[in-house]
């Protein structure tokens, strides 16, 4: 239940019927008005919601807009509303100031949701796919990964939580040029693991890493010098048989670790071992949106507005990466039945979106507004105020597996939803591992454990949390249990924006903004020893904000501990 959207949605109802009174009283003449909007003023000293109605009507109306606001607070019934009185300010507004029954009503849908606060059902559900990480499995996975995998999972969940049908997937890159310099790039320090650094010359473009270093040595380990008699095409078979499915383990072992878990890991080399490439290079082909020129097929990616056309088919036979991912997307869409497609990119992928987009566009598939791309910025980790480029045990770039490390998964996650994806961010180690209030996840779990240390309390005393159906409610009158309760009843307002806005790091702002005003209503009103019906409301104060900050987190993918 959404009380803040269900009063927004009663002030509106309320203004529009007081029009309808006062134009049948002939206080306000009869004519054509605008649709009534109402909306949370900047200034609390405003009132809960207000309405710029009576302005925006004046010249329908041919009257002054306060003289309208009058007639229309002259004509209105409050009775059985959330509000307890409507007031005029200014030049005409109307100002609406919420009442103890909408108080109420707001606990007891925590306490009757329960674990549930915050989901919604969507005015149209749709199922959804987001794809996210889908690293090349060559190597280990980069801070880019780092973020991309919490951004995608957590969106993943407010849309879920927003009432969609959600699938997480990963696309395994397991064909084409990165596999075949993969593993010329194991098959290089094989050899010089068996025959000396001098036996091979290394290629530059050839992966790097210690990683590679490492399935050298298992597969001399494992086979001796065995492979060094095969033909090439053999050796490559067991590299690649053995080093993909190596890496691709280790992935999943990392992704777990993170809290990470995939409903779909699709192999892009299905794509091309069923033919489905081919197939829809033709369907592209036979719309007219492709050529020939010197053996290779083109896309006609000019026509829809790029600055250059794409390959899809080499001279030589072999698809490109680009006419896979038109053939991966038409699966999703065409095959899967996928309403709606959301990749989590690196900005750099920027110049891919529109193509990819209008090649399903080309093929009948509405890319433009089905595929949805949001591009993720850059992450620079910082330590002790300096630039942290290196990973202590490669060498290389910071990798997941050494940030998990060196900070808690918890931590990890919730610093890398803190920010939109369109916005590069400072990862800061030192303020991730900080046990204080300095450290915004410290901060919202220390709010959920100390709800759970007064709630213990209180029932070492002999007292229970009592039903928020049974107790009386209305006493919670301070501003400090007031502006408690409005930000608890938020939470699936903030679950349905950030599923709009494809920005799940507001529940993260919202999380530190509701622990904020826990420890300040805390601070300010007695629980414990207050009289018994305002301790039993504010008890059952606690026990929603409680559930509030559980789901947050839950949403995020991070632990509520109850002692701290």
């Amino acid at each position: 239940m959404n009380l803040i959207e269900n009063a927004k949605q009663q002030a509106q109802a309320v203004v529009a019927q007081a029009y309808r009174a006062a134009a049948a009283a002939g206080t306000l003449p009869n004519a054509e008005v605008p649709a009534v909007r109402a909306e949370a003023p900047k200034d609390a000293a405003n009132g809960d919601w207000s309405s710029s109605f009576a302005m925006q009507c004046a010249k329908a109306l041919r009257q002054p807009p306060r003289k309208i606001a009058e007639a229309l607070v002259g004509a209105m019934d409050l009775a059985g509303t959330y509000f307890e009185k409507a007031e005029i300010a200014g030049p005409g507004f109307i100002n609406f100031t919420l009442g103890a029954k909408w108080y109420g009503d707001a606990l007891r849908a925590v306490a009757g949701e329960g674990a549930d606060y915050g989901r919604t059902r969507a005015d149209k559900p749709e199922k959804v796919m987001v794809e996210f990480v889908s690293a090349n499995p060559t190597g280990p996975m980069h801070m880019g990964n780092a973020r991309g995998g919490v951004l995608g999972d957590c969106l993943a969940e407010v849309l879920a939580w927003a009432g969609n049908d959600v699938t997480r997937e990963f696309y395994i890159n397991d064909a084409g040029n990165q596999v075949d310099k993969f593993a010329h790039s194991v098959e290089g320090r094989y050899i010089q693991l068996l025959r000396g650094e001098d036996a091979v010359q290394f290629d530059e473009s050839w992966y790097q890493g210690a990683d590679i270093r490492e399935l050298a040595q298992i597969l001399a380990d494992r086979h001796g010098d065995k492979l060094l008699g095969m033909d090439e095409q053999e050796r490559f078979d067991v590299i690649v048989g053995f080093g993909l499915p190596h890496n691709i383990a280790k992935m999943e072992a990392d992704l777990e670790r993170y809290k990470i878990h995939y409903d779909v890991w699709f192999r892009e080399s299905t794509l091309h071992d069923t033919g489905y490439v081919r197939e829809t290079c033709e369907l592209l082909a036979a719309k007219g949106a492709t050529y020939e020129q010197d053996g290779a097929l083109w896309l006609r990616s000019t026509a829809f507005g790029a600055d250059k056309d794409d390959v899809l088919r080499r001279a030589n036979g072999f698809y490109t990466y680009f006419a896979a991912d038109i053939a991966y997307h038409r699966n999703k869409f065409e095959q899967r039945g996928f309403d709606r497609v959301i990749n989590i990119w690196g900005a750099d992928h920027h110049g891919h979106v529109a193509r990819l987009q209008h090649a399903l566009d080309a093929l009948g598939l509405d890319g433009s507004g089905r595929l949805e791309i949001v591009l993720m910025q850059l992450v620079r980790m910082m330590q002790g105020g300096e630039v942290v480029r290196m990973s202590k045990r490669t060498g290389k770039s910071l990798t997941l597996s050494d940030l998990l490390d060196e900070i808690p998964v918890d931590a990890a996650r919730f610093f890398f939803n803190s920010r939109a994806a369109d916005t590069q961010m400072e990862f800061d180690l030192d303020l991730a591992v900080r046990q204080d209030s300095e450290n915004p996840l410290y901060y919202v779990q220390y709010a959920h454990a100390r709800i759970c240390s007064v709630l213990a309390g209180v029932a070492e005393a002999g007292v229970a949390v009592p039903d928020a159906a049974q107790a009386d409610l209305s006493v919670l009158a301070h501003e400090d249990e007031r502006a408690l309760i409005k930000a608890v009843a938020l939470l699936p307002e903030e679950i349905v924006l950030a599923a709009r806005d494809r920005d799940p790091s507001r529940l993260n702002k919202y999380g530190v903004q509701l622990a904020s005003l826990f420890h300040r209503f805390y601070n300010a009103c007695r629980i414990k020893d207050a009289e018994a019906p305002l301790r039993d409301a504010r008890l059952v104060l606690c026990a929603a904000t409680r559930q509030a900050v559980r789901n947050v987190l839950a949403i995020i993918g991070v632990d509520a501990p109850e002692h701290m």
